[in-house]
């Protein structure tokens, strides 16, 4: 079975809480092969420049320094999934059916349709409607 990781279920991972840690068991326990998609890198990686770029240059900034670090440390242990050719068109297909939708939320679904992946995500409001897209929360 494939999944993917939302950023909300990458973001545990990235912390090493209880959430994330819970995560990775159940993820062991289902013998799936995690990826992540590159628009989740994307979200990881811009929340991460935001919060550097509202601290003072030097000191003020090692806090941001270490997460950021931390979060390209934890994507290098996945495998990331492109937006390809395939996941643009269903993301097209997605926009015309949901327009009110986030851009975001829809490219990741794209992403895990075309590959027909399980998406993990905290957010099953978001994705429910999605047709065609497979999704549950393995945090809670």
């Amino acid at each position: 079975m494939l999944v993917v990781l939302d950023t909300n279920h990458f973001r545990e991972l990235v912390e090493d809480g209880v959430l994330g840690r819970r995560l990775l068991s159940r993820i062991d326990e289902s013998g799936a092969d995690v990826f992540t998609c590159i628009v989740v890198a994307e979200e990881a990686i811009r929340g991460r420049f935001a919060i550097l770029n509202r601290e003072k240059p030097g000191h003020e900034q090692l806090d941001a320094y270490f997460e950021l670090k931390r979060s390209i440390d934890t994507l290098t242990q996945f495998d990331i999934l492109g937006f390809d050719r395939e996941a643009a068109d269903t993301f097209v297909r997605l926009r015309k059916q949901l327009p009110r939708n986030g851009t975001m939320d829809l490219k990741i679904a794209a992403i895990c349709i075309a590959h027909d992946a399980l998406l993990l995500s905290r957010n099953l409001t978001d994705f429910d409607h999605v047709q065609g897209l497979r999704v549950e929360n393995w945090l809670d």
